[in-house]
């Protein structure tokens, strides 16, 4: 399928953010009294907004909102401190981004990350390439999967949702890209399997960022990026 713009992920898609929002969480969870986890372990507890996050680390499926609220006010003074210790580009992204740029393809970031971080993060480790739109969690807005922030982006960029690709590494990337009637593709390099994106909708599973150019309409002869030479 060729696509005419694309909406990404930040966090396991864009970012390896992994190591940070684990440290913030964990810094937390000792504070509460609580045994921290091992880093890996928060492939699973993020992707769902920073209340989700919460209340998987503590054992919360509801109420006692007083103390969830209060863990992610911790978490978000924690994560002031050292969102970027860690965190940096998968490899390959920077080509990849030089390359849709190049092409003139319209390019979006969707996260479930509070806003505020969300662009902090583009503004400061994606600072080489222009986002048409850039739009995390915010108050009185539904998260993903629900839909509506991806049809949003899409009236924003002024493209079709069904021209777009939605990229991301979760199943509620897969789930808010079905819903939203955009092209669903999973990356095989960040949080989750490429098992529960296909179980959730993947349309294509990519190994490395360069395999999205295949749904655009990009000359790459002439640039001369190799996904190889560039981080």
């Amino acid at each position: 399928m060729i696509c005419r713009g694309v909406i990404f992920d930040l966090d396991g898609t864009l970012l390896d953010t992994l190591d940070d929002l684990a440290d913030s969480m964990n810094a937390v969870l000792e504070r509460e009294g609580i045994e921290p986890y091992p880093a890996p372990a928060y492939r699973y507890f993020v992707g769902d907004g920073m209340e989700m996050l919460a209340r998987r680390v503590l054992g919360i499926e509801t109420g006692q909102d007083e103390r969830v609220h209060r863990c992610m006010a911790a978490m978000s003074e924690e994560y002031k401190r050292r969102w970027k210790q860690k965190t940096r580009p998968y490899h390959g992204i920077s080509g990849l981004l030089q390359e849709l740029e190049r092409a003139g393809v319209p390019k979006a970031v969707f996260s479930n990350k509070p806003e505020a971080f969300t662009r902090l993060a583009v503004t400061e480790l994606l600072s080489g390439w222009k986002f048409d739109c850039v739009r995390g969690a915010r108050d009185g807005f539904p998260c993903k999967p629900d839909p509506r922030g991806a049809l949003a982006i899409a009236a924003a960029l002024e493209l079709e949702p069904e021209t777009i690709a939605y990229v991301g590494d979760t199943d509620t990337d897969m789930q808010t890209a079905r819903a939203a009637g955009m092209f669903a593709v999973g990356v095989a390099w960040g949080f989750r399997p490429a098992s529960e994106l296909r179980e959730h909708g993947a349309a294509r599973i990519i190994d490395r960022p360069m395999q999205l150019l295949e749904h655009f309409v990009v000359n790459r002869r002439s640039s001369g990026t190799s996904e190889s030479e560039t981080p």
